[in-house]
């Protein structure tokens, strides 16, 4: 069978066409990213199935708040520091079996954690989850742009918006059917996603085809271990300060210090290492530098939606785990139109800036709107937030890939699409840490406060009964005591957005500084492999101008990746 690819898509740094010379269609091209997009469904599923379950499941096993956080956090972690790795290996090894790969990794995490029997467990078993996820998250990006051209890729970037859309709505809806179920339960929550992926990965080896090119590599473990150590150690203060112990005090100078010292070592070792986890020198095109930074705001925002809504409407309103889906579509029902919209129009003109200063301008509003948020707020004014919060999402989240994607040579696709994608995880890790501890810290202060309004009687019950922080059962709590946590969990949650929009603000004036580059109608690296070439994918000594461009002279610059197409570079690995 001829591998093909359409015009404006590359593979191995050469155009490809079919076997009579046509070239690819469109539903050639959605054939060939059938398995990718269901591989992007399953890793996103994982994701959101469990957010409607995790009051529950947090009860079930006897956990708190904080572990409750955590559940969420560690899969977040884990993924941000895979993402970079497996980005650096995308350039290296196959892209097909890197992603089977992470699907294989994600069904073991997921049937283990199915089994646990306490947070801790489950909480280990997410780690691995994440690592699974945070391939399929980064290949998916790599995948696409090693295939198809930037102009065309706003087309099917705006599909696997869709995607992320249909699986984040349905995620919580189907985790919330298997919760309610009696017959099921809550570990089902984590089985489901199984058979998706194993049809995932026999779809992806009939359809997906991409040329390998084999090369000696040294993959930079040291450089990975670093920022995972670093970041690990931020958001576990984060997390415990001013609960376990004091925002001021050893610990908290421990682990602070303890985190930059890493994080100053990872840059030390990246800069010296030769196939760094994350090339330095990509930030010294601008575009990246602000656009990671923006992802990184980003995911703080993305990440704060999704988790929260779960608590607020389960416990500030008592919603069963599937009216909480149910009540959340308007957000995915935002983030689909708006993902799939802008996909097809910088599709047609190549421009992308207005839609990142749009989204991020609607981003700000939701969130600050949502700031508001009680536990009597009428459905309507949330649905609206809501809506607006999803819009503004949908335009940012894959458009600043995209952006970073137009801006550099093609040996560095895989890294540069990886450190979005890495940001934006690492915005979402610290996000869902630093505001879990937010609200844990504000919902005992509201339920302190209602307590002591109801009399000493009940203000000596601590944390309305429910074990000082602990998730509560709002069916075992008496009226009055029902209505000061559904108060206190309306008002917490409220408060969260609230903390979240500044950063959605940081956000927009990141992107006003972006430089609006037309995107090119032409892939990367397109032309036939570059005379020297020493396989068939075209892999072989670099051309003096992708030597400079790997050096790390002009990376970022249109003329040097057009110089770059006209060269044919041969050592793209892809």
């Amino acid at each position: 069978m001829a591998t093909t690819t359409p015009n404006g898509v590359r593979e191995g740094g050469r155009s490809e066409t079919t076997s009579d010379g046509a070239p690819m269609t469109h539903p050639q091209i959605m054939k060939a990213l059938s398995g990718l997009m269901l591989g992007m469904f399953v890793a996103i599923l994982s994701s959101t199935i469990v957010s409607n379950a995790l009051p529950e499941i947090i009860s079930d096993l006897g956990g708190t708040q904080s572990s409750y956080t955590w559940v969420v956090t560690a899969a977040l972690l884990s993924m941000t520091a895979a993402t970079p790795l497996w980005g650096k290996l995308s350039d290296l090894f196959s892209k097909k079996l890197l992603v089977q790969i992470s699907l294989v990794i994600y069904v073991l995490g997921s049937v283990v954690a199915g089994l646990s029997q306490n947070t801790g467990m489950l909480i280990a078993c997410r780690v691995v989850q994440g690592i699974g996820v945070g391939g399929l998250s980064a290949l998916a990006q790599i995948v696409m742009a090693a295939m198809i051209s930037p102009r065309e890729r706003g087309r099917y970037s705006g599909y696997l918006g869709a995607v992320f859309a249909v699986a984040t709505v349905g995620g919580p809806l189907l985790g919330g059917v298997i919760t309610d179920t009696d017959w099921l339960g809550w570990r089902w929550c984590f089985y489901v996603g199984v058979p998706f992926a194993i049809i995932a990965l026999i779809v992806l080896q009939r359809t997906l085809h991409l040329p390998v090119v084999r090369r000696d590599v040294k993959v930079d473990w040291l450089g990975a271990f670093l920022i995972s150590g670093s970041v690990s150690l931020l958001l576990i203060w984060v997390t415990q300060a001013g609960d376990s112990y004091a925002w001021i005090s050893w610990q908290t100078w421990a682990m602070t210090g303890g985190a930059v010292a890493l994080g100053l070592l990872f840059v030390l070792v990246e800069s010296r290492a030769s196939d760094p986890i994350i090339p330095l020198r990509l930030f010294r095109n601008k575009t990246i530098t602000l656009a990671s930074a923006a992802s990184l705001f980003v995911g703080i925002a993305m990440f704060s939606g999704t988790v929260f809504f779960s608590q607020y409407f389960q416990l500030a309103r008592n919603e069963s785990p599937t009216m909480s889906g149910v009540l959340t579509i308007p957000m995915i029902a935002g983030l689909f139109v708006s993902s799939t919209v802008s996909g097809q129009v910088i599709t047609k003109t190549g421009r992308w800036k207005a839609w990142l200063v749009s989204g991020a301008v609607l981003l700000t509003v939701g969130l600050g709107l949502l700031g508001s948020l009680r536990y009597d707020t009428p459905y309507w004014h949330i649905a609206v937030y809501m809506a607006l919060t999803g819009l503004g999402l949908g335009m940012m989240m894959q458009n600043l890939v995209l952006a970073t994607q137009n801006q550099v040579a093609p040996e560095d696709l895989g890294a540069a699409s990886s450190v979005v994608t890495f940001f934006r995880s690492l915005g979402g890790a610290i996000g869902v840490s630093a505001l879990g501890a937010v609200m844990a810290t504000r919902v005992t202060h509201y339920v302190q406060d209602g307590l002591t309004a109801l009399g000493p009687k009940a203000a000596a019950m601590g944390h309305g009964g429910t074990g000082g922080g602990g998730i509560p059962d709002l069916d075992k709590l008496p009226a009055p005591f029902r209505t000061v946590i559904e108060a206190a969990y309306g008002h917490g949650v409220g408060d969260v957005f609230l903390y979240a929009a500044p950063f959605a603000l940081l956000s927009l004036v990141l992107v006003l500084f972006i430089k609006e580059v037309a995107l090119k109608s032409k892939p990367a690296a397109h032309a036939p492999a570059a005379e020297g070439s020493t396989s068939p994918a075209g892999a072989g000594t670099p051309t003096p101008v992708a030597a400079r461009a790997a050096a790390g002279t002009g990376t970022g610059a249109d003329a040097d990746a057009d110089a770059l197409s006209k060269a044919g570079k041969g050592s793209t690995g892809f």
